[in-house]
């Protein structure tokens, strides 16, 4: 994966690392370091700065305008011990320099994979730089995971971040108008909405790219994760991790998680070995033909924390932590090592605008992209 370099001023830089390294490690009471000033900067003449939200029960949420991510999510588990369940790091710098650019970010214009980063629209070829071997991913070399998002904060529960991605940036056409809305509620979920307009015709698929261990960041992998994807087919994929086109039933398969199964049950099957993936980093076609789908549920082995997931999106990409290579220094003191976290990210398929069988991911000028995602957490009873 190529690395993108993003401009700061040496000063910043000399002053972010001091305070980097005067609050490693040291995390607060609710596990998450609360220094504004090792997000407070500017990058590319853009001011950079963290927010957080929360509800009546303590819950509490963090994110940054540098590619409108999530930093943490701090909910109780089975002991009300609170526990951050989203990993990630305790500075801007951290972020910026990390080998793992997706933490928490959204992730667009296009999220997932695009076969060697070409696509047709109304008979036109459009080319997205390559930055996952010969293929683009999550939006090619300067996705919006490096964008400065304008942020609002509308109340404690709600914020706001809009961005325009400008006709042809990173090779596709028209401007689009994106806007991506979190909000805390009281039923203790956090609600994505993502919109988005355009005056060209163009492609979108947007989704979070939060890792999760609902143990807490730093306890150790998450094959011990039980997991249910309520899906019948997944789309299997070829070396490159494009889906081949082809719908295929997951029962009788590793990918078969409508019953709970722990995440490590059947890791190392062969047919998971063929993709360079080393583990889960596939597509699910989620059963429900409902508008509001329940997409999946996790329960963390030790903490009891359980997450369900609901979604207006037809699928659901399953990552198992495969390319972490403890490179990276989280939040508490420890390392982004092999399988540490996972992600369920709600979006359209990979590789949609080259697959003609697959659910459209195209948007019109004078039509409006929504989508809702909901990640909804509890306790085992």
């Amino acid at each position: 994966m190529k690395n993108y370099i993003l401009t700061l001023s040496l000063a910043t830089l000399a002053f972010m690392s001091c305070q980097s390294n005067s609050s490693s490690g040291k995390a607060q009471s609710d596990n998450v370091v609360e220094n504004k000033n090792t997000f407070d900067t500017v990058i590319n003449d853009k001011k950079v700065d963290i927010y957080h939200l929360k509800n009546k029960n303590g819950i509490k949420a963090f994110f940054t305008n540098f590619g409108a991510r999530i930093t943490s999510l701090i909910v109780p588990d089975k002991d009300g011990k609170m526990t951050d369940v989203v990993v990630g790091f305790n500075s801007i710098r951290d972020y910026v320099k990390s080998s793992e650019p997706y933490f928490g970010a959204v992730v667009g214009r296009y999220g997932n994979r695009i076969a060697k980063g070409t696509f047709v629209i109304d008979g036109v070829t459009y080319k997205a730089p390559t930055n996952n071997g010969v293929n683009m991913l999550h939006g090619g070399t300067k996705g919006y995971q490096y964008v400065i998002w304008d942020a609002n904060k509308i109340d404690d529960s709600t914020l706001e971040f809009s961005y325009l991605s400008k006709d042809g940036e990173m090779g596709f056409p028209g401007n689009l108008n994106v806007k991506v809305t979190y909000q805390l509620n009281n039923d203790n979920a956090l609600v994505m909405t993502y919109e988005a307009t355009t005056d060209k015709k163009t492609v979108v698929n947007l989704t979070n790219h939060a890792f999760f261990n609902l143990n807490g960041e730093g306890s150790g992998t998450i094959l011990g994760h039980q997991l249910q994807v309520f899906a019948k087919l997944y789309t299997p994929v070829d070396a490159t991790l494009i889906p081949t086109g082809k719908l295929e039933k997951v029962t009788g398969t590793p990918f078969d998680f409508n019953q709970p199964t722990t995440i490590g049950e059947r890791i190392a099957a062969k047919n998971l070995q063929l993709a360079n993936g080393l583990g889960y980093d596939h597509n699910f076609v989620l059963s429900d033909k409902a508008e509001k789908k329940h997409a999946a549920k996790v329960v963390g082995d030790k903490s009891g924390i359980v997450m369900d997931i609901y979604t207006d999106q037809p699928g659901l990409q399953f990552y198992s932590g495969n390319f972490m290579k403890g490179k990276n220094t989280f939040k508490n003191g420890t390392k982004d090592d092999f399988r540490t976290a996972f992600c369920l990210e709600t979006q359209h398929f990979p590789d949609s605008p080259n697959q003609k069988n697959f659910p459209s991911t195209e948007l019109n000028p004078g039509e409006t992209f929504k989508s809702t995602s909901s990640y909804q957490f509890a306790l085992v009873k």
